[in-house]
């Protein structure tokens, strides 16, 4: 027998033996007994029976207080007024005090026990968030909730075992939150006989001054954060009136997003860029990159034209890469694509593109070149730039950067790439593509460390079929420069080896230009290397935002435009209504061929998490579209909740994994399920319905085997056989 399957059986018998109790307490008539008519009926006789045997019936109103409340069964009422009326208002308030919240705390621990895994399996990523909320205000919230007598407090008790809060907080919070109330039943029990209902106990007036007791500290809450808001902006003079209602500073994918919500509001807004418009993405990132990539897949397929049946002549399977005309089709995809991030585009749109230099005076006001400007709020989207380790003879050696590498005349003979992440396969792939000799260095035991260890294996097999050199578990140590630029590295079984290049090409992380924007001496956080910001992306400053490369976590153009929007967002109208960023759904793309897509958990992040899953697979060469274009390398990995259908991620390793990973990512952002997956038309043939056979693969697994065997029955009895 499993553990989980034993875990699952006393579940079962624990609940089984609460419904017999539940179930005997009705059918038994006990049920009756707690009634206000019924306490002041045998009132005298409680009375009797205490004068008579006093810690007897104290320990017997104790025990039964416990089991009636654990069991969320009715009754605490009429108890609570029993123990004013038996035992007067000091000992009964303290009887009465312990027992309600010992007996709420074990009526929490059992729906914790019998409720919360079953409910975690089903709605994981919803109860997450609100545990998050619960870490950080569970107690507040809990007690606030106590100190209303008109909320039902077994309900309480159920819902929050439900959630992460501990059970030592639950019991000291619901004693002291529930405290209140208590006083003033256990009170009026000593009036028992001028009480005719229990609405006379608490009146309207009395529930609402316990509402307002309990807004009470939400209110102090708000005058602490108040205080801590004037102390944050101490020495800081705010202006009277603003220039802006937004100022954005940096003209990357996360400023240039944020100031288009801004002006599509109708706000005032600036947005200030030293340099090119467009950032990273489109000057030296995800533009240029792409249309080198297209270069090198294009020579790749002359390459390998044969195989299809396609001859090129003598020189077949050998093409002649003109580089400088291969560098000419990057820089005209920049000049195709510049006029969508320009700033006449955006000054058309209302903003105002102010094309200097930023630094942060105060909290509100902005050194924009040789002017000031002000707003209620600021947005930080000033991107990141490539790290360079700090190598011995680094700063000697010929080093390319996703920065620099636009700028290259002639192909690298023999290119060494340090990094083996996402940019550094696509370009290793590409080099190698065009004719570059090159080598690849990764420390890490696998490329693509984030993923799981056969999509790194995959990746590395990929490469070297298009003549990259490999090498994992390879520690760069120094560059030498005698006869030749030259890397020497140190293995995992602690020999050395060296790699001569030409050229050192660098992807071995960004980090986040924080640097000359005035944010010390505001008091803005930079120790992480991104900025210190809430899950609304608010820095220490209430009214300065950050987004993008940045903030982090992600480097990715389509995480900057996500965030963007929630900064953009918060800052305009958080006064109202702010949102938490959301990364559950956010999708990403290797550009290599095959592309490496996923959105989600993958196996290696699932088991480091603790998350129960169970694997799909489906491998490509199955796929008709993928044989028919003789792409058949690869696969798809699809983890879901164990026993349903519920998407935890989704990774593809195929042909334009990227174009069809949406469809996974739209279906975990609006909860569909395999099932929906199959049940949708996909057209024949195309790569994406490997999507549909993937659902296929799962339902196929979860084939209701009981049901299949009746059906083959009746159909045997259906043929007269």
């Amino acid at each position: 027998m499993t553990q989980k399957t034993s875990v699952n059986r006393k579940r079962l018998l624990l609940l089984a033996l609460l419904l017999v109790a539940v179930a005997a307490f009705f059918a038994t008539g006990a049920h009756q007994w707690f009634s206000l008519e019924t306490l002041k009926t045998y009132q005298s006789n409680f009375q009797a029976a205490f004068d008579q045997h006093p810690w007897q019936i104290a320990g017997a109103f104790f025990i039964a207080y416990v089991i009636i409340t654990a069991l969320s069964l009715p009754g605490a009422a009429i108890m609570t007024l029993l123990g004013g009326a038996l035992f007067g208002l000091a000992v009964g308030l303290v009887l009465v005090s312990f027992a309600s919240a010992i007996g709420a705390t074990l009526a929490f621990l059992i729906s914790r026990y019998l409720l919360r895994g079953p409910i975690e399996h089903r709605f994981p990523g919803r109860l997450t968030a609100i545990n998050r909320g619960v870490d950080r205000d569970g107690a507040f919230y809990l007690f606030s909730l106590r100190l209303v007598p008109a909320f039902p407090f077994f309900v309480i008790n159920l819902v929050m075992g439900l959630t992460r809060l501990k059970a030592r907080t639950f019991y000291w919070v619901s004693q002291a939150g529930m405290l209140p109330g208590t006083v003033v039943f256990v009170n009026a029990g000593g009036q028992l006989g001028e009480i005719e209902r229990l609405g006379d106990v608490v009146s309207p007036g009395l529930v609402a001054s316990f509402v307002l007791l309990a807004i009470f500290p939400w209110l102090a809450r708000k005058i602490m954060r108040l205080v801590q808001r004037r102390k944050i902006y101490q020495g800081f003079e705010r202006p009277q009136r603003f220039d802006y209602d937004m100022l954005v500073i940096g003209g990357g994918s996360a400023g240039l997003v944020s100031a288009y919500i801004g002006t599509a509001v109708n706000a005032k807004v600036a947005l200030a860029e030293a340099g090119d418009m467009g950032g990273d993405c489109l000057n030296t990132g995800c533009v240029p990159s792409k249309a080198l990539i297209r270069a090198a897949r294009a020579a790749h397929e002359v390459r390998h034209a044969e195989r299809f049946g396609i001859l090129t002549g003598q020189d077949a399977g050998a093409p002649e890469v003109d580089f400088s005309r291969v560098m000419g089709h990057v820089h005209s995809a920049i000049a195709d694509v510049a006029p969508h991030d320009s700033v006449e585009r955006y000054t058309d749109l209302g903003v105002d593109v102010l094309q200097a230099k930023a630094t942060l005076a105060t909290p509100w006001e902005v050194d924009v070149g040789d002017r000031r400007v002000s707003a209620r709020h600021i947005v930080i989207g000033t991107g990141a730039r490539p790290a360079i380790p700090p190598l011995p003879g680094i700063d000697q050696a010929r080093v390319l950067t996703s920065e620099n590498l636009w700028q290259l005349e002639e192909l690298p003979g023999r290119l060494a790439i340090l990094g083996g992440g996402a940019i550094g396969c696509e370009l290793g792939q590409s080099f190698a593509r065009l004719g570059s000799q090159v080598t690849l260095v990764e420390g890490d035991e696998q490329l693509l460390g984030r993923e799981d260890v056969e999509v790194g294996e995959h990746m590395a097999t990929t490469l070297e079929r298009d003549g990259v050199t490999v090498l994992t578990q390879a520690r760069a140590e120094r560059i030498s420069h005698d006869g030749g630029q030259r890397l020497h590295i140190s293995r995992a079984d602690g020999s050395k080896d060296s790699v001569e290049f030409d050229y050192l090409l660098v992807c071995v992380g960004r980090r986040a230009n924080v640097e000359g924007l005035g944010l010390e001496a505001l008091g803005i956080a930079t120790d992480t290397g991104t900025l210190e910001l809430n899950r609304q992306l608010q820095t220490r400053l209430p009214n300065v935002w950050a987004c993008g490369d940045v903030a982090g976590p992600y480097q990715l153009t389509h995480a900057a435009a996500h965030q963007a929007w929630h900064a953009a967002v918060n800052a305009l109208f958080g006064e109202l209504k702010r949102f938490n960023v959301d990364y559950r759904f956010i999708p990403a793309v290797v550009y290599t061929q095959p592309e490496v897509a996923r959105v989600g958990l993958n196996e290696r992040e699932a088991k480091e998490q603790g998350i129960a899953y169970e694997l799909t697979r489906y491998a490509m060469n199955e796929s008709d579209r993928a044989i028919a274009e003789g792409a058949t390398a690869g696969f798809i990995k699809v983890l879901t909740v164990p026993g349903r259908d519920r998407i935890l991620g989704a990774t593809i390793v195929a042909e334009n994994a990227g174009e069809w990973l949406g469809e996974f990512s739209l279906a975990m952002k609006h909860n569909l399920g395999l099932n929906k997956l199959l049940g949708t038309i996909h057209p024949y043939p195309t790569l994406s319905e490997a999507a549909k056979a993937t659902a296929g693969a799962w339902k196929n697994a979860h084939k209701p085997e009981r049901v299949l065997k009746l059906l083959k029955r009746y159909f045997t009895w259906r043929r007269g056989a």
